[in-house]
């Protein structure tokens, strides 16, 4: 083979295992049977949370996956498969699980999350969590909530003794 060649696959392989290794996730599925159009309302959902959606050869898949120590996920490699990668962990899984919902020749089949190989079960738990976005305003109101029950608990205890917040005792003046 010609050593251009080579150099050009050689390439290839560090660009798929850079791709995996900057993603905080990347799921492989399988395409076959999808339209054209389905295919780019996918990509267009997960362009949408800035996921991007790559179809490569399984082969050069094969060699990155190994490069990195991942070899667990080459029994997946077989097929027509695309591989979506994102800085989110959970927004690939997300958008495609909701996806193959509707649309079932799309086939979720494994994926690297957080530098570890996943399962099926794995990528399907992943969808039914929110984004990073949601997952913060989940945390800001845990931690809001009690400084907000005890602010209502004051005001309770301020509107008890009549409204008077400071406790001070009132008088009258006549």
């Amino acid at each position: 083979m010609n050593q251009a060649i080579l150099n050009e696959k050689q390439e290839l392989v560090s660009k798929i295992a850079g791709q995996i290794k900057d993603s905080a996730s990347s799921v492989v599925v399988e395409y076959r049977g999808l339209t054209v159009a389905e295919v780019n309302e996918l990509r267009r959902n997960l362009r949408k949370e800035e996921v991007e959606f790559k179809v490569y050869k399984n082969s050069m898949v094969e060699r990155a996956v190994e490069e990195l120590g991942y070899d667990e996920i080459k029994e997946f490699l077989k097929g027509p498969n695309a591989i979506a990668f994102s800085k989110d962990a959970t927004a690939p899984a997300r958008i495609l699980n909701d996806f193959a919902k509707k649309h079932d020749k799309l086939v979720l089949k494994s994926g690297i999350v957080e530098g570890k190989v996943v399962s099926l079960d794995t990528i399907k738990e992943l969808a039914g969590l929110p984004n990073k976005e949601g997952m913060l305003s989940m945390f800001l109101s845990c931690l809001v909530s009690p400084v907000t029950s005890f602010a209502r608990a004051v005001q309770a205890v301020a509107d008890a003794k009549g409204g008077n917040a400071a406790g001070e005792e009132t008088t009258n003046a006549e």
